[in-house]
């Protein structure tokens, strides 16, 4: 039997979101997504309570919101890593890539059938990025380890498309 919150949490989901909530997400999935309830009343031309209940609907079922510290500034290096396994033991590699302090972040893959985890780190420097590249390739199983770093943002857009949110 499902739970009364659950039922209202499944329900909600199964229905399709209002025009204001469709042009609530396109501005706060902006890249500068960043606005008060005010500033939304304002653009959209309704009440700022209004805004306020759908916000606090929007994020509670649909928006994942998190602080992301600007490393560059700080001197550390995002590193994405993907990482080729066999033998089966994939969860496990995951787990143990957990383990490590500067990795943040660890997804199983499909689509490339040479690429079965995608991992994200956090180091200081190419020492210790090598440092981390030797660890994982020595993990039983991990057949190959890729790293790639971005070195410029070329443009930054919605994360989700108008398109997709259109069809909510």
């Amino acid at each position: 039997m499902l739970w009364k919150a659950q039922r209202f949490y499944l329900m909600n989901l199964q229905r399709k979101l209002s025009e204001i909530d469709k042009k609530i997400l396109k501005i706060l999935l902006d890249p500068n997504g960043r606005v008060s309830s005010q500033t939304l009343s304002t653009k959209l031309g309704i009440p700022r309570t209004t805004v306020q209940h759908r916000r606090f609907f929007l994020e509670k079922y649909y928006l994942e919101f998190a602080y992301t510290l600007k490393l560059d500034y700080l001197a550390y290096r995002r590193v994405d890593l993907t990482i080729y396994t066999g033998g089966g033991d994939t969860v496990r590699i995951a787990e143990k890539l957990l383990q490590r302090d500067e990795v943040v972040y660890v997804g199983r893959t499909i689509g490339d059938p040479t690429i079965d985890l995608r991992a994200i780190a956090i180091v200081k420097d190419t020492l210790k990025l090598l440092d981390l590249l030797e660890a994982l390739k020595s993990i039983p199983n991990v057949r190959d380890v890729i790293w790639s770093e971005l070195v410029q943002v070329m443009g930054r857009k919605r994360s989700v498309p108008s398109s997709a949110i259109d069809d909510m």
